[in-house]
C-alpha cells in the first residue's frame, strides 16, 4: 500500500502540470509557515503586556531558538531534500535510511543544545544581548525554551521530511494544531496562572511537544517513508549526503542568530525600547514573508522529485513561475507595512511612543528592499534541492550574514540609531545582486537540459 502511494506521488509530481501542482503543494505549506510565525508573534503580543523589558527578552532569546530551529533544518532539509532526489530516482531503501538518520541525530543534536544550554544559561543570556533590567526575564524565557529543544529538533526533521516527499497537508496538521494551541496557552499560562513571562515559554514548549507527537502520526498515516530506530544508519558518506542538503539551511538560521545577537548588541546603547523595537519589527517581518517561503516550500518537493527524475524543464519552469507570484505578494506587503508601520508597531508596543517612533522606522526601511527577498529565497531553494551545495550555502549565508554582520558591525558607527535601522534593507540589496550571479549560470544550465553539477 506504501508502494503505491508512493508511485501515485511520483507521477503526480512528475507528470502534473508545473504551476498548478506547485500551487497544490504550497497551500499547507503557506498556513503552516503563517501559522508558525503567529505563534512567534503570539509571545512578542501577549509578553508585550508585562513592559518593554520583558518584550526586550523575547528578542533577546529569539537567536537562541534560531540556532534550536537551525539544527533542525539542517537536519530535517538535509536528510528531506536527499529523501525526495531518491525517491524521485526509485531507491527507495536508501531513503528510509537517511529518515532515520536525519530524525535520531536531530534528536540526538537537541539533548546536546539542552544540556549545554542550562549549564551556561546567564553568561548565554548576556552574549545575545541582555541588559542588566532584561537579564532575568530573559533567563525566565531562555530556560524552559531549552527543556523543548530535544523535540522541537525532531519536529523540524519530521515536518521537513514529510512535505519533501509531497506529504505536506499532514505536516501542516501537526503545525498548525501545534501553533492554535500555543495561541491559546500564552495568555492562560501568563495571566490566568500567573507565571509571567515563564508562561509563553512553557507554552511554546508544550505546544511544539504536541505538534511532535501529531507529526509522527502523520508519518504513519501519509503512506510516505516511516521513521525506524533498526534503520539508524549514521556513516560518513550518509552524513555527507545530508550536510549536502542541510549546510544551507544550517548557514542561513545559524548566521539569523548571529545576526539578530549583533542587532540587539548594536541597539543596546540606545536603551531596552530600542531592543524591544528590533524585537517586533523581526517577528512582524518574518510573519511577513512567511507566506512567500511556504509557497517556496511548495516548489521543494517538485524541484527534488524533477530533478531526480532529470526533468530539468520542469524545475526551471517551476523555479520562474515562484519568482513571479512571490515579488509580487512581497511589494504588496511592503506597500502595506510602509504605510501602516506605527499602527503594527503599536498593536504590540502601544503604551510605549519611543518603541514606536524607533520601530516604525525600522519596518520602513525594511519594507524599501523586502520585495527583493522573493529572487534571494526562491534561488536558495533551487540551489539547495539541487544539491548545490556551495552555491547554496553562500545565497544562504548571504542576506542574515555575509553582509548583515557587516552593516550591523560599521553602520551604527557612523550612522548611530538609523545605521541600526538600516542594516537589513542594506544586506538584503547586496545579497540580491549575488543571488543573481550564482544562479543566473546555473538556470542557464538547466535550461540546454544538463545536469549543473558538470559545470
Amino acid at each position: 500500500m506504501a508502494e503505491d502511494a508512493q508511485t501515485r506521488k511520483y507521477k503526480q509530481l512528475t507528470e502534473s502540470p508545473v504551476e498548478p501542482l506547485i500551487c497544490k503543494m504550497a497551500v499547507p505549506t503557506i498556513i503552516s509557515m503563517l501559522i508558525t510565525s503567529i505563534y512567534n508573534m503570539a509571545d512578542t503580543f501577549f509578553v508585550g503586556w508585562l513592559g518593554t523589558s520583558a518584550t526586550g527578552a523575547v528578542g533577546v532569546v529569539f537567536p537562541l531558538m534560531a540556532v534550536i530551529q537551525a539544527v533542525g533544518f539542517f537536519f530535517g532539509q538535509g536528510s528531506g531534500n536527499y529523501i525526495s532526489r531518491q525517491l524521485g530516482a526509485k531507491h527507495r531503501e536508501e531513503a528510509e535510511r537517511m529518515a532515520a538518520t536525519g530524525f535520531f541525530s536531530a534528536l540526538g543534536a537537541g539533548a546536546v543544545i539542552l544540556a549545554a544550554g542550562l549549564l551556561f544559561h546567564t553568561p548565554l543570556a548576556r552574549l545575545l544581548g541582555a541588559t542588566d533590567t532584561i537579564l532575568p526575564y530573559a533567563l525566565d524565557y531562555m530556560c524552559p525554551i531549552l527543556l523543548g529543544a530535544p523535540w522541537m529538533t525532531a519536529s523540524l526533521v519530521l515536518n521537513n521530511q514529510l512535505r519533501l516527499q509531497g506529504n505536506a497537508t499532514y505536516a501542516m496538521v501537526g503545525l498548525v494544531s501545534g501553533g492554535v494551541l500555543n495561541i491559546g496557552l500564552d495568555p492562560l499560562f501568563i495571566f490566568v496562572f500567573d507565571m509571567g513571562i515563564a508562561g509563553a515559554a512553557y507554552a511554546t514548549i508544550l505546544s511544539q511537544l504536541i505538534s511532535f507527537c501529531l507529526l509522527l502520526a502523520g508519518v504513519r498515516l501519509s503512506g510516505g517513508i516511516r521513521i525506524r530506530l533498526r534503520l539508524f544508519s549514521p556513516s560518513r558518506a550518509r552524513y555527507a549526503a545530508l550536510a549536502g542538503g542541510g549546510v544551507p539551511s544550517l548557514c542561513r538560521q545559524g548566521l539569523a542568530s548571529i545576526a539578530v545577537t549583533c542587532l540587539n548588541t548594536a541597539a543596546r546603547p540606545y536603551g531596552d525600547a530600542a531592543i524591544a523595537a528590533m524585537s517586533v519589527v523581526t517577528r512582524v517581518a518574518q510573519f511577513a514573508g512567511s507566506a512567500m517561503i511556504g509557497f517556496g516550500q511548495g516548489f521543494q518537493p517538485v524541484c527534488g522529485f524533477n530533478f531526480g527524475a532529470r526533468k530539468y524543464d520542469r524545475v526551471t519552469r517551476g523555479f520562474r513561475f515562484c519568482v513571479k507570484a512571490s515579488s509580487v505578494v512581497l511589494l504588496v506587503l511592503a506597500v502595506v507595512g510602509w504605510i501602516f508601520a506605527p499602527q503594527i508597531i503599536a498593536v504590540f508596543r502601544a503604551d510605549d511612543p519611543e518603541v514606536i517612533r524607533i520601530g516604525t522606522a525600522t519596518m520602513r526601511w525594511q519594507c524599501i528592499s523586502f520585495p527583493l527577498m522573493a529572487w534571494t529565497t526562491m534561488c536558495n531553494m533551487l540551489l539547495q534541492n539541487i544539491a548545490m551545495t556551495v552555491r547554496a550555502s553562500i545565497v544562504a549565508a548571504a542576506r542574515q550574514g555575509l553582509f548583515f554582520i557587516p552593516a550591523a558591525l560599521l553602520l551604527p558607527a557612523f550612522l548611530g540609531l538609523e545605521g541600526v535601522q538600516m542594516c537589513q534593507a542594506v544586506s538584503d540589496v547586496c545579497a540580491f545582486v549575488l543571488a543573481i550571479v550564482l544562479t543566473v549560470p546555473v538556470l542557464r544550465t538547466l535550461a540546454r537540459g544538463v545536469d549543473p553539477h558538470t559545470m
